[in-house]
């Protein structure tokens, strides 16, 4: 499990000083805004590391057990659930500021195992980039074997 390393005292003007460059996630979701189906961009997504946060009430054997995540849930309105991940701590702590544990997950193998419920996964939910898939989407879009 990692730790984040975001310096929450840090004032605001030295996070927008520094441009931070695009991950290769962030560059897919990105280029997914504009195109949907994109194949190209949705392999990318599904091969890269998102950061899960780790929920106040998860287990501790859910935090050291290498092949469980707990995932954070959050209801929207309408009473719809979506688990929140994130390509960066920047992105995490744009959303979710007060998450001090994540977990590092690859994205494909996440969604290879996600449940059949109604469970929607949103990545960067409050970035310009942001994408909500449901949980049909997240299966057959990111869980799809690799050519």
């Amino acid at each position: 499990m990692e730790k984040p390393s975001n310096d929450h005292t840090a004032p605001a003007e030295h996070l927008t000083a520094v441009p931070v460059p695009a991950t290769p996630a962030q560059e897919a979701l990105n280029t997914l805004a504009r195109d949907t189906q994109d194949v190209v961009a949705l392999d990318t997504l599904a091969g890269s590391d998102v950061l899960v946060p780790v929920p106040d009430d998860a287990a501790e054997e859910d935090e050291v057990d290498p092949s469980a995540v707990a995932l954070p849930v959050l209801e929207q309105p309408g009473g719809r659930q979506v688990v929140p991940v994130f390509t960066s701590e920047v992105e995490m702590a744009g959303l979710l500021p007060s998450v001090s544990r994540y977990r590092l997950v690859p994205l494909g193998a996440l969604a290879s195992q996600w449940p059949a419920s109604d469970l929607s996964l949103t990545i960067d939910a409050s970035s310009p980039h942001g994408l909500t898939l449901t949980s049909e989407g997240v299966r057959t879009l990111l869980a799809r074997p690799r050519a």
